[in-house]
């Protein structure tokens, strides 16, 4: 007959592990002892029973009492893999559980030692004794393995953030090019940024394209491949919150100078020569405040349906009404509205501005942005959005072109007309009569035009 040990009885609590994790369920088991013999056991299944209280813990408990016939489970020890949460260490407690022997340490919501020790407070009306440690590298590996195909890839998503899965992405058409990714800028502090990056580093015109709200990269996909054609380099990123990007779960995140500091650290970190800088929507608000930085870096602006927000004139009456629907429909279907001023895109290509948002948790960036255009002088970004007005129509030196989507109720063409006056040397632009907001979706047609304006 086989010792009893807290090996054993941990490896029984594997076995239970081992069981949830082939049904999908974080692979955590416990088993409940008394006398040398097992008398319950326990596995995490919240998710197949609908039960936040379903830990592998609170499954062997209820099991354990119900063997007993008493909710008290005096002379009992708990075995489980994984350091027990609160809700699992106050039931253990409340059943008067003489010992609680743990695997895997939790640093992140474990309470016997970890975060902290609920079982350490003498004021209790009972004390449980606790171990912790037992089989804890086979414990954790069996947690790692569970977890690593469901990571995007190596490198660690932020406890504040999501990462949309990859296969979300998958089969897009039109939209090929291999992912980049990083993850050190200084002013995102982890989150991982993803961009496009195709084309010769010693191109004679680099494209730096930037997104809007509540576009990703994607919406670049027609104009990229005429610029790679003609010989150039094409960056362009998808803005945190969008697309592949790393998706802060809070709307408090975005702000203003967070989104512009971190464009600037990319062009930086790539050291980005001879740009023609791409815009529209929320790429020309943010990304119009750019060059003034490093001017030398640009030499080129092509610039389409967008705006300088500097708090001095009054929002558009077409913006306003584009602030409230947003938070009259939080959950709005991303793709229907790009399809409503695009009427000749296909389904599949509709799904694709939808995939970087599979629930409401993804969209905290396309919930703040709306809000976050400065209103007043005094809103945050107007006063650099000023000092940007004011470098290009005094301070820029490089070639200028401009196209309007003339269907677009938010920043059309009245809105462009005034902008086309504030930027030193912007010609006459080029009219889309049928492209809406979202105009490059006509932009082939744009991409080639501006190849033969834009001389390097």
């Amino acid at each position: 007959m086989t010792a009893w040990s807290d090996e054993l009885g941990m490896r029984l609590a594997l076995d239970q592990a081992r069981v949830a994790a082939a049904a999908g369920e974080v692979p955590v088991g416990a088993v409940v002892v008394k006398d040398g013999q097992v008398i319950a056991t326990g596995r995490n299944a919240p998710i197949a029973s609908h039960d936040p209280t379903a830990h592998a813990e609170v499954v062997a408990l209820r099991e354990a009492a119900r063997v007993l016939g008493n909710y008290r489970l005096d002379g009992c020890t708990l075995y489980v893999t994984l350091e027990p949460c609160a809700m699992c260490s106050g039931a253990m407690l409340h059943a008067r559980v003489d010992r609680v022997v743990f695997g895997a340490a939790d640093p992140r919501t474990g309470v016997a030692g970890s975060v902290l020790n609920l079982f350490g407070h003498p004021q209790l009306n009972h004390q449980t004794l606790v171990t912790g440690g037992v089989l804890a590298d086979e414990c954790g590996q069996l947690l790692k393995d569970f977890f690593k195909p469901r990571r995007v890839n190596a490198d660690p998503v932020r406890e504040d953030a999501l990462r949309t899965p990859d296969a979300a992405f998958s089969d897009l058409p039109d939209y090929l090019w291999q992912p980049r990714y990083v993850n050190d800028l200084p002013s995102i502090a982890g989150l991982r940024m993803h961009y496009l990056d195709e084309g010769d580093t010693d191109a004679p015109l680099t494209w730096l394209c930037l997104h809007g709200n509540p576009a990703w990269s994607y919406l670049y996909r027609k104009m990229i491949p005429v610029w790679l054609a003609a010989g150039h380099r094409v960056v362009a990123p998808d803005l945190i919150g969008f697309g592949k990007s790393d998706k802060p779960k809070k709307d408090s995140f975005h702000q203003f100078e967070t989104h512009r500091q971190s464009l600037l650290d990319l062009v930086e970190r790539l050291d980005l020569q001879r740009v023609v800088l791409v815009v529209q929507d929320w790429g020309g608000i943010l990304g119009l405040t750019l060059p003034m930085d490093a001017p030398n870096r640009y030499q080129g602006l092509l610039v389409m349906n967008t705006t300088l927000a500097t708090g001095e004139l009054p929002l558009s009456a077409g913006f306003l009404a584009w602030r409230d629907w947003c938070q009259s429909q939080p959950q709005f279907d991303v793709g229907k509205l790009f399809a409503r001023g695009n009427r000749s895109m296909t389904p599949v290509e509709t799904a694709a501005y939808n995939a970087p948002f599979p629930d409401k948790g993804f969209r905290a960036a396309l919930r703040a942005f709306p809000p976050m255009v400065p209103e007043f002088t005094d809103s945050p970004g107007a006063a650099i959005s000023r000092q940007a007005l004011d470098f290009w129509r005094n301070d820029w030196q490089g070639q200028s072109f401009m196209a309007i989507g003339q269907q677009d109720p938010v920043l059309g063409e009245p809105v462009m007309r005034q902008l086309q006056s504030q930027i030193k040397g912007c010609p006459e632009p080029m009219l889309l009569p049928d492209a809406g907001h979202f105009v490059q979706e006509q932009g082939r047609a744009i991409a080639q035009a501006a190849v033969r304006h834009f001389k390097p």
